[in-house]
């Protein structure tokens, strides 16, 4: 996957790399390089993403600006960045939603590989589907790549670890579930029967119970621009909004800002 990189970009992420090391900052590699060793499938791309815990970044900060790089906390609640001229690191300590945050079990759970020649750990593929998993974006929607992770993984999934992940957002993962066998419907048995089995008891027990009584709209976590109107104007409970999600009025407010700039969250 380095053959469309330069020597000088590659020197820069091998460079970000023993900088966390030496700061002493756990960092887990994601993005392609982590796509790639699941699935087999590489992208050619200049993104190279690493997450850490959000109460190391600014360590992780202070060491690439003594080390004579710039770096900034772009968003407070997800993400920052160094930078090396056009090239650059994005540190990510949650998904841009506020759901999938970075924690311990992230690193317990870390797959060792090699990126640029330098040991390092990867995410874990079940974190990497439930970070992908509520990515639909107008622009950019993930499923392809989470029904790709189950059908190369599905069998050796913790998928006990990987409903709990989802928790209250167990829904958006049964999607992805029924979605698998219309898409692979020779491959359909690699996604155990006993998780079909639990969340569609799920689906039955909560259809049952009827409508629920909290006036709120999830979409917001899947879409930051998609659902707008529903919060704003049609007077739903923003999903992403503490105490309900983990986010602030504040973050939210910024996140959406970032729309007309980029467009595209991870």
């Amino acid at each position: 996957m380095t053959e469309e990189l330069s020597e000088a970009t590659i020197r820069f992420y091998r460079h970000a790399l023993k900088i966390l090391a030496d700061a002493d900052v756990p960092a887990l590699v994601g993005g392609a390089y982590a796509f790639a060793r699941y699935t087999g499938i590489e992208r050619h791309t200049k993104d190279f993403d690493v997450f850490i815990r959000s109460g190391d970044f600014e360590k992780a900060a202070d060491a690439f600006r003594a080390s004579g790089y710039d770096a900034e906390l772009t968003f407070s609640h997800w993400l920052g960045k160094a930078f090396h001229g056009d090239d650059f690191v994005d540190l990510i300590f949650s998904a841009g939603n506020g759901v999938a945050r970075v924690d311990d079990l992230w690193f317990q759970y870390a797959v060792e590989e090699t990126v640029f020649g330098v040991p390092v750990k990867l995410i874990p593929p079940e974190e990497m589907i439930w970070s992908k998993g509520l990515i639909m974006e107008r622009e950019r929607f993930d499923g392809a790549d989470v029904l790709h992770v189950m059908r190369a993984l599905g069998p050796q999934l913790d998928w006990r670890r990987l409903i709990d992940r989802f928790g209250r957002h167990w829904r958006a993962l049964f999607a992805h579930v029924v979605l698998f066998g219309y898409v692979y419907p020779s491959e359909r048995s690699r996604i155990p029967a006993a998780v079909l089995d639990e969340l569609g008891a799920r689906l039955r027990a909560e259809t049952a119970k009827g409508d629920a009584e909290e006036r709120v709209c999830f979409g917001t976590i899947i879409s930051r621009q998609q659902y707008l109107m529903d919060v704003d104007e049609w007077g739903y409970l923003d999903g992403r909004l503490s105490p309900i999600g983990n986010m602030s009025e504040e973050e939210i407010a910024h996140w959406t800002a970032g729309i007309a700039q980029d467009g595209s969250p991870k």
